[in-house]
């Protein structure tokens, strides 16, 4: 694993990020296949978009205060 990706899951916990979120997160960024359909979460949707882009500019958006 890179230390991007390790930093960013760091981060993501420490903030205490939705699981959901980071589960998306997780998966984009490694470029896995999304979840089936019914499984599929707005948080996980949102983490697997910023993965995918390698962006870690919407976790505060996920964080629960």
């Amino acid at each position: 694993m890179n230390q991007f990706y390790y930093d960013a899951v760091t981060k993501m916990e420490q903030l205490g990020v939705d699981d959901e979120y980071i589960q998306g997160w997780q998966c984009g960024f490694l470029q896995n296949p999304k979840r089936e359909e019914q499984r599929l979460t707005e948080a996980y949707e949102a983490g697997y978009t910023d993965g995918e882009e390698k962006s870690t500019d919407n976790f505060s958006k996920w964080a629960k205060a």
